[in-house]
This record gives C-alpha cells, sequence and structure tokens, in this order.
C-alpha cells in the first residue's frame, strides 16, 4: 500500500478528525504530506503543518504556495475543512449562513483555485471534496449545514466537468456522521448526550456512528492513481444512512 510514494499532498482541515486520518493514511502510504488547519501541529508525522483560515483568500494563497514549494508540488488535494450548523431554515441569522457557505463552499474554491497551477503539471492529480449524507437525505435541525453540503455535491461534479480534459480527477466522498471532535462538542452540548448519540447511532443502518479512519480510506481510494478512471463519482461512507431502510 505504497502507491502514493514520489507524491505530494495537500489535506484542509488537517490538524483533527477526518482531515487528521487522511494525512495520517496518506503519509503512511508514502506521500509527502502538507495540512492547512486554523490549528498548528497536527497529529500525524506530516511533513509540513500550516495555520491558514480557508475563509481568507490571502492566508490561503500563501498556504498553497509554501505547500507546493516545499513539497515540490501537488499531485493531491484533499478538501475536508468544513464547520457545522445546526436549526431549522429560520435558527440562522444572515451572517451565520454567509460564514458557513464561505467555509464549507467558497473555502474548498479557494484552496482549489490556489491548487490548480501546482495540480496542472501533475501527471496523477486528483482532487477529493468531502461532502456529507445531508447532502441527500433530509434530517431534522441541520438546513443550513445541509445546504452547504448540497453545494459542495454540485460543486465537485462540475469541477470534474471542467478539469477533466486537463488531467484533473474530482471526486466526492460523504460520509454519514462520523465520530469526530465536532460531532463530540455537539453531543456535550445536548440536553441529554447519552441519549443524543443513541439517536445519532441509531439513523444509520450499521447502528453506529462513521469512523473518520473509514472516510480517509474512501478519500485515499478516490486520490489514488490506481483510481485513474474515476472522476465525477461521489463515494458514500454513511452506514446505508442514504440507501437503506430497515425494519424498525
Amino acid at each position: 500500500m505504497n502507491e502514493f510514494v514520489g507524491m505530494a499532498a495537500l489535506v484542509t482541515g488537517g490538524a483533527s478528525g477526518i482531515g487528521a486520518a487522511t494525512a495520517s493514511l496518506l503519509v503512511e502510504r508514502g506521500a509527502r504530506v502538507a495540512v492547512l488547519d486554523r490549528e498548528a501541529t497536527p497529529s500525524s508525522a506530516v511533513t509540513l503543518a500550516l495555520v491558514a483560515d480557508v475563509a481568507d483568500d490571502a492566508s490561503v494563497r500563501t498556504a498553497v504556495e509554501r505547500a507546493a514549494g516545499e513539497l515540490g508540488g501537488i499531485d493531491v488535494l484533499a478538501n475536508v475543512a468544513g464547520i457545522g450548523a445546526g436549526g431549522d431554515v429560520a435558527a440562522n441569522d444572515d451572517d451565520e449562513w454567509r460564514h458557513v457557505l464561505d467555509v464549507n463552499v467558497v473555502g474548498i474554491a479557494r484552496v482549489t483555485r490556489a491548487a490548480l497551477p501546482h495540480l496542472r503539471r501533475s501527471s496523477r492529480a486528483a482532487i477529493v471534496n468531502v461532502s456529507s449524507a445531508l447532502a441527500v437525505v433530509g434530517v431534522p435541525n441541520r438546513a443550513l449545514y445541509s445546504a452547504s453540503k448540497g453545494a459542495v455535491l454540485a460543486l465537485s461534479l462540475a469541477m470534474a466537468a471542467d478539469h477533466s480534459r486537463e488531467g484533473i480527477r474530482v471526486n466526492a466522498v460523504v460520509p454519514g456522521t462520523a465520530d469526530t471532535p465536532w460531532v463530540g462538542r455537539l453531543l456535550e452540548g445536548a440536553a441529554d448526550p447519552v441519549a443524543e448519540r443513541a439517536a445519532l447511532e441509531a439513523r444509520q443502518p450499521i447502528g453506529r456512528l462513521v469512523t473518520a479512519e473509514e472516510v480517509a480510506e474512501a478519500i485515499a481510494y478516490l486520490a489514488s492513481p490506481r483510481s485513474g478512471s474515476t472522476t465525477g463519482t461521489v463515494l458514500a461512507v454513511d452506514g446505508g444512512m442514504a440507501s437503506l431502510r430497515l425494519p424498525i
């Protein structure tokens, strides 16, 4: 499992959760990896840790150029960074709508457009965007978050069409509810964290939360040069949440 030897990867949101798991797996499989995050040092033994905010174009451009310079280019871009939001369509004010869409959707555009010149020079270029099962399944009190992840899904397909002739593959991963620090904070704020966790687990047919490592495996599969004919694909890692209906 060393298909990334000789390749350089940039992972956003790489300080924790799915991003950290992805960075660790790519390193394990031979890649030189830079992570971009608002936090400092990630847990994985990556080549380079960069502090940047995907909502700030100047910091993104600076970080991407440094990553490309120190890694010797960029072959793989994993757009993992994102934030959550709760409530129905009336629950969030305009500022929060702008902020979540700015991070979750425009953030992908910022990082990708900064990385495109380097990806175009790669013979094994791949982009993987992280959407969510909530892009395709309606659940209560996630209107803003669902809207942002639906936009990520549509953006991924548009990017795949735009850049396929340039040799840049673009795919998306659609996780179910994952056992990440963000979900942990969500549970901590619940009136009954134990009951809330049980409810999250129960809505997934496998009866448990998805792990960050499972999502990282899907990202690595789509980014791998062994998947050279895979583009415009949406890969669910959701425990059957979107496709299965089990008897109660």
